[in-house]
């Protein structure tokens, strides 16, 4: 299950933690000790640092002292986005599993352990599983495996229409993850999302939502889903990219297509009327019909 580390003081799984981070100044030290007092520790954490200027590098370095047997990668880049940090440190890693978190979320004590159980002795390419989603002193349920759980045909179409796999919670094989390409650059948001298409959209392959809530997920004014104009124009893309590969699961993927449209919409439109927004949610409206015309001849021409 395990591998020794070089002192043989304690076992080792064999991932590699992927954590991208960009003015993480105030949580990234909040992740890393979310890693750091793990039941079962890691072989490594790579943290790319984005091109932050507020001293999220420095911290995470001065965080060295405190790891002992997981070694801890800290990497600096120009600022190029969170698809790009998470290749950069994709391409150093070792381990045989990519674990990621994102620098202002955190894991719970027993997540690593946990997902290692259901990734060893099993042909899954990837597992997640549940997470508390934290706004202020609130703290929200994300149950995942309820959706997972729930499939009438395929779960891939389930994952296509829902999006249900949050990137903070996966645990994949690396191999799959480069053979796939790893994340899209050039998708201001939403490249998880998409390498989990790229990733499941074959009929064989097989993945795990279990109904452990091992992550938190804190939300703010900075968390990338608070980008909501970006997010729909790159959530649009990501359908109309994985639509052809509904033809594998579905005998009417055109369905799948559309509940991913309005989907997203009504995201879209949920955000900016809750921010009072209403030009946005009105434009949103609006473009609702047209964008469904366009796609769907768009899917048709695949």
């Amino acid at each position: 299950m395990t591998n020794s580390t070089a002192s043989g003081k304690e076992s080792l799984a064999d991932i590699s933690v992927i954590m991208p981070a960009y003015q993480a100044v105030e949580t990234i030290e909040r992740a890393l000790r979310s890693v750091n007092t793990q039941t079962l520790k890691p072989r490594e954490i790579i943290v790319v640092d984005d091109g932050s200027t507020d001293g999220t590098f420095e911290l995470a370095q001065s965080f060295q002292a405190n790891v002992i047997g997981t070694d801890l990668k800290i990497i600096k880049q120009e600022n190029a986005g969170a698809g790009a940090a998470r290749n950069n440190a994709v391409t150093h890693a070792k381990g045989k599993y990519l674990a990621f978190l994102d620098a202002d979320d955190e894991w719970l004590p027993t997540k690593i352990e946990e997902s290692y159980k259901h990734l060893l002795n099993s042909e899954n390419l990837l597992v997640a599983h549940n997470m508390w989603t934290v706004q202020g002193d609130m703290e929200v349920l994300l149950d995942s495996a309820s959706l997972f759980k729930a499939v009438s045909s395929s779960p891939y179409i389930d994952l296509y229409r829902r999006g249900f796999i949050a990137t903070s919670t996966v645990v994949a094989r690396r191999q799959a993850v480069v053979d796939a390409g790893a994340f899209d650059e050039t998708l201001p948001v939403g490249q998880d999302f998409d390498l989990w298409l790229k990733l499941l959209n074959s009929p064989d392959v097989k993945f795990e939502i279990f109904d452990q809530p091992l992550a938190r997920y804190h939300i703010s004014s900075n968390s990338i889903t608070s980008q909501t104009e970006a997010r729909l124009s790159s959530t649009l893309r990501i359908a109309l990219r994985h639509a052809p590969s509904l033809r594998q699961h579905s005998s009417f993927p055109l369905a799948s297509l559309w509940f991913r449209i309005l989907a997203v919409h009504w995201e879209a439109m949920t955000a900016y009327w809750k921010n009072r927004n209403f030009g946005g949610w009105l434009g949103t409206v609006l473009r609702l019909p047209i964008n469904s015309i366009i796609l769907t001849i768009k899917y048709f021409g695949a």
